[in-house]
């Protein structure tokens, strides 16, 4: 009878999402769960965070800390990435972890099924814990709608979402095992295998709440009813209820920090916090450091392209719009200026700040300003804008969306009849300090471990097509002392020995090699590389690359011999040595949302065959989101706690955080765990990245930008 009165009691939520509710016109922002997933306390909801939200969340629930990673790399798809400290639990002996508490593994995902619409929910489906130990695993469907100020929400759980188990799992009609869920086992061999015969497994709960916007806009309010009873938690570490119901205020502190405090079980405190924001929706930030776009001449020059003094311009064009020329040559009325943007992220600003130079520095006898773009020597691609439109534009006396037909992007083109005007002299050195951080998070050793590293990379190029680069890296300042685990292996070290590399010596050679790059052909792009080519291995090899302009498919191949480079990172050398190379597909899908797939197959550094998935999504600023998994013919067992590769990766430009221009980008990669199956070459350039400018998506949505 309790828990009869209990669900009689959720009636007004079905009321809340009725067929002839109103339509809502105000409602609570997205907010996260104590598990980093848009919804209420414990308890998920059907909503989604704004597309393109990134999101790093730590919740406290003794005896739980949950620290969280969220991302929204679609409007319809949720994933979380998570660490749970068991606070009462110890890692493992005093000798390995001293008194370091248990940490556990997790990946989520929600989908949404339905979006809300004026007489119907959205219904989502979800699963926690799919790829970790399968402590906290649970599946569950939701469906949310809005009234007003108030959100409700009103769902099923299995598993963790749904352990009060009071209600007869439907599909054990179809096969009686649904009957029954499997218990967890976080010391298994297959911890981290996907556990997908658990899902929907087991008895199951009913599970809802509200979330209420209050007339004061930071405050909202989140009631709950728990679909856990937490008589069954993981490690016999069984905690009391008093009560199935769970309160919440959340405080928005900023448009970008969300403070949670709220009681749970009936008798424990909730704290929680998460920075969040739309990375992948952010414009730039606002660059006071950049010389301003010179200004349109009040009186136009008379000098004919051949009475220029080019050399002059050239350092115009670096200083102001990031072009490093290598050569200006004419046709007819057309001007083309090849080289290399090294300053603007996004090609729409360096294309018009290069245009308004030009136009300062020529007479009326050239309509068309071509600039051809190269990547360390490879031709990528070509912008022509139209001289006269673009000085309509600059006068506000064409619009944007019409100076758009006076701007081509095409595949580069090379004649020689054109009359060349200026050949620079070839740059033969390059090279700078930088900073990186090192880390490793959720090991058995320390949860946190890091080195802060100073950095020195140079360039010398022979020609413009061959060269040798490399950087030197220095240990600054870490707590890499406290690592002392090597991970057991049945396989060839290739990645496992991570601790020697990183504990040998201060100063390291991670990379120098030598890397000679051309194009090959229409399309085609070729290029073979010698020397220290990672931290890890030394070698050579090659690659080709099939790229047609503007197409959404590519093909690539790579074959390396490789050799394991002495744990110093100096110049001695292991015996372990192999052959290893991919066959890559690149597929470009999803139309306006910009989705990568690339399929990769071929021989892993442990010698295992076997492929590899990877599927990301560009966004219009330049973030990119993206996951990977492989699978190769080293089994479970041979590959160890964690089954098989997978990971996350977050790719933010520079540009979007700093005061001044760069092209350069910042990527965070959560790897669960390092082992030596499925292990791949980490090589400095791949003629792809190489040749991304022949991408468009960045150039049209960042378009506006070739006014500044």
């Amino acid at each position: 009878m309790r828990h009869t009165r209990l669900y009689l009691g959720l009636l007004p939520l079905l009321g809340l999402m009725a067929g002839n509710a109103a339509w809502a016109q105000t409602a609570p922002p997205a907010t996260q769960d104590d598990f980093g997933g848009v919804g209420l306390l414990q308890m998920p909801s059907a909503r989604m965070a704004p597309d393109g939200n990134f999101a790093i969340g730590i919740n406290r629930t003794v005896p739980y800390t949950r620290y969280t990673i969220a991302v929204q790399p679609l409007p319809w798809l949720e994933g979380v990435f998570r660490y749970t400290d068991i606070s009462n639990r110890l890692y493992g002996s005093h000798s390995l972890s001293g008194d370091q508490s248990y940490k556990d593994k997790a990946v989520d995902v929600k989908v949404r099924l339905h979006r809300e619409s004026r007489w119907w929910p959205a219904l989502s489906v979800g699963a926690r814990d799919i790829g970790g130990t399968g402590l906290f695993s649970g599946e569950y469907f939701v469906a949310s709608k809005r009234w007003g100020a108030f959100d409700a929400s009103l769902g099923l759980g299995w598993g963790y979402t749904g352990a009060r188990g009071d209600i007869h799992n439907p599909f054990g009609w179809i096969d009686h095992r649904f009957n029954t869920r499997p218990a967890p086992d976080a010391h298994s061999v297959e911890a981290g295998k996907f556990n997908g015969k658990h899902f929907f497994r087991g008895p199951m709960a009913l599970f809802g709440g509200i979330e209420y916007q209050t007339p004061w806009s930071p405050l909202s309010v989140k009631l709950e009813y728990d679909g856990n009873n937490y008589r069954h938690e993981p490690k016999n570490n069984n905690l009391r209820q008093d009560s199935p119901f769970n309160l919440g205020l959340v405080y928005r502190v900023s448009s970008h920090v969300d403070l949670t405090l709220g009681i749970e079980r009936g008798n424990t405190a909730l704290f929680g916090f998460s920075l969040h924001g739309d990375v992948g929706q952010a414009p730039p930030l606002a660059k006071p450091l950049d010389p301003p776009p010179q200004p349109a001449p009040k009186v136009r020059a008379n000098t004919p392209p051949g009475k220029v003094d080019w050399a002059v311009v050239s350092r115009e064009l670096q200083d102001n719009a990031g072009f490093a020329v290598d050569r200006v040559t004419r046709q007819g009325s057309e001007l083309f200026v090849s080289g290399e943007q090294q300053r603007y992220f996004y090609p729409d600003e360096g294309v018009g700040r290069a245009a308004r130079i030009l136009d300062h520095a020529l007479g009326q006898g050239i309509g068309w300003f071509t600039l051809v773009d190269h990547k360390q020597g490879l031709p990528i691609e070509q912008t022509s804008v139209q001289r006269q439109a673009f000085n309509k534009l600059l006068t506000h006396d064409l619009s944007l969306t019409d100076f758009r037909r006076n701007v081509e992007r095409d595949p580069p083109t090379h004649d020689d009849t054109r009359q060349v005007l200026y050949q620079a002299p070839l740059k033969r050195y390059r090279g700078g300090f930088s900073t990186s951080l090192t880390e490793s998070i959720g090991g058995p050793n320390a949860f946190v471990l890091y080195r802060l590293n100073a950095n020195y990379g140079a360039t010398y190029n022979f020609t413009r097509h061959l060269w040798l680069g490399g950087w030197a890296q220095l240990d600054v300042v870490d707590n890499y002392d406290k690592f002392t685990y090597d991970a057991p292996s049945n396989l060839p070290r290739v990645r496992t020995y991570v601790r020697e590399y990183l504990t040998s010596s201060r100063f390291n050679i991670p990379n120098l090699q030598l890397t000679w790059a051309r194009k090959l052909a229409p399309s085609w792009y070729g290029m073979a590389y010698a020397g220290l080519l990672e931290s890890m291995y030394a070698g050579a090899g090659g690659e080709v690359l099939y790229r047609p302009f503007d197409s959404n498919f590519a093909l690539g191949a790579d074959v390396n011999w490789v050799r394991q480079r002495g744990f110093e990172q100096h110049f001695a050398m292991r015996d372990y040595h192999v052959v290893t190379g991919m066959l890559t597909a690149y597929i470009r899908t999803g139309f306006h949302h910009r989705v990568l797939t690339k399929l990769s197959a071929g021989r892993y550094l442990a010698g295992d065959w076997g492929g590899t998935i990877d599927v990301s999504r560009l966004f219009g600023n330049g973030v990119r989101m993206g996951v990977w998994a492989t699978f190769t013919s080293a089994d479970g067992r041979q590959f160890g706690e964690g089954s098989f590769d997978k990971g996350f990766y977050l790719t933010i430009p520079f540009d979007l955080m700093l005061p001044r221009s760069t092209p350069a980008s910042t990527t965070f990669v959560w790897r669960p765990l390092i082992r030596d199956g499925g292990a791949r070459l980490g090589r400095n350039y791949t003629l792809y990245g190489l040749t991304d400018g022949r991408d468009p998506q960045l150039f049209d949505a960042n378009f506006g930008m070739i006014t500044q």
